[in-house]
């Protein structure tokens, strides 16, 4: 895996330390609401420590495994992840665009809403 895949995988497996080596001062995170709706986009890497810091206390035991890629066509990075957190376990695909080493713009795609359904926000059909 590539050294800026490794580094995002680990980020999201809580170690915020790595967020100012990683993420660009200008990071763009492109991703819809847990609960639907349109795309929101967030600025700010300290907005993305907060995302992943409300993850992992949200979620105890938050666990993120990349399952395909990086697949690399500069500057994008498109990892497929799976994700376990105790009884609860989801997919999903991220798109990074890297410049200069640092993660500027990211597009998440999960499965939100399966995600919602485990955790009894949503009912299950």
């Amino acid at each position: 895996m590539s050294d800026i895949a490794q580094a995002w995988a680990d980020l999201w497996n809580g170690e915020l330390s790595l967020v100012e080596s990683t993420v660009s001062e200008d990071f763009v995170s492109h991703a819809a609401p847990l609960l639907g709706g349109p795309p929101q986009d967030h600025t700010g890497r300290e907005n993305l420590a907060e995302w992943v810091r409300g993850a992992h206390e949200n979620l105890p035991g938050l666990k993120f495994t990349v399952q395909v890629g990086p697949i690399v066509q500069e500057p994008f990075h498109v990892l497929r992840w799976h994700a376990v957190a105790g009884e609860i376990s989801f997919y999903g695909t991220d798109i990074l665009r890297v410049v200069d080493g640092r993660i500027v713009e990211y597009w998440a795609n999960a499965d939100s809403l399966w995600a919602a359904q485990q955790l009894g926000m949503v009912p299950s059909p």
